[in-house]
């Protein structure tokens, strides 16, 4: 079918205008011929203005999707480059695709996406005696901070899930975030961990978990079930002002003695 020029639609739908308007005046005896004249003229006029500004508007929005697709595309392809990197021998490109993932990890629909595929990232079996264990601890630890900073803070922002069951961290925190469902079953974590300030609205697994390091509750939020079913904590504990909308689970945890349970 072909297609109506948008100059001829205004054309036609100006003169409908103009015709309609200078019968209906020139119907009226106490209007002379050239005020109807006049009048028809500028209501033609108004209808084409009028429906240049109508497809101007659309011609914009056109643009704009054509160019939401692309940026779309782009990202998609960057994110699908980027997870492919990760596989990549060198550890600075391994840190240059973990930081891409970062950036895209700032707006939605990645946010959850990029937190997957960091999280995944970290269960990666990881021999932390092998003459490769420092560069690929430092992509880690990248990976680790990236994930806390596509948090939201803790009481703003939706909430996310963090799946790292089974991974190995180094000085982990996610202190003063916001979190949804946090699995870490089985988890290894050494120096350290902090999730002070931090809000989950989910729940809190670390049933299994291991930690070599100074561990810190101070003003968590636990907003739903919390598992610490065979948690062994290796160095200090705090749970100074942490708060729980269910009773935790301790069955058969290890904690250094005097440490105090909520």
């Amino acid at each position: 079918m072909k297609r109506v020029s948008p100059l001829l639609v205004a054309f036609v739908l100006s003169a409908v205008a103009f015709g309609g308007v200078l019968v209906w005046l020139l119907a009226d005896r106490a209007t002379s011929r050239g005020d109807a004249l006049k009048t028809a003229g500028l209501a033609g006029g108004a209808v084409a203005a009028l429906f240049g500004l109508w497809l101007n508007d659309r011609r914009r929005r056109v643009e704009e999707d054509r160019h939401e697709l692309e940026r779309t595309r782009i990202s998609d392809e960057r994110f699908a480059k980027s997870v492919e990197l990760l596989g990549h021998e060198a550890d600075q490109v391994r840190v240059g695709a973990v930081h891409a993932l970062g950036g895209l990890a700032r707006t939605e629909p990645y946010t959850q996406t990029v937190l997957d595929v960091l999280c995944a990232y970290l269960r990666r079996p990881f021999d932390a005696e092998g003459t490769e264990a420092a560069r690929e601890s430092e992509v880690r630890r990248t990976a680790q901070r990236v994930i806390r900073a596509s948090l939201p803070e803790a009481g703003t922002g939706p909430a996310y899930t963090l799946d790292l069951s089974g991974a190995r961290l180094d000085r982990f925190t996610l202190s003063g975030k916001h979190v949804g469902l946090l699995g870490a079953q089985g988890a290894t974590i050494v120096n350290g961990v902090s999730f002070a300030d931090t809000a989950f609205t989910g729940s809190v697994f670390l049933t299994g978990a291991s930690v070599h390091g100074p561990v810190d509750f101070t003003r968590t939020k636990f907003g739903a079930g919390t598992g610490f079913r065979d948690f062994t904590a290796h160095d200090e504990v705090t749970f100074r002002d942490a708060s729980f909308a269910l009773a935790p689970d301790f069955g058969q945890a290890r904690f250094p003695a005097g440490t105090e349970l909520p």
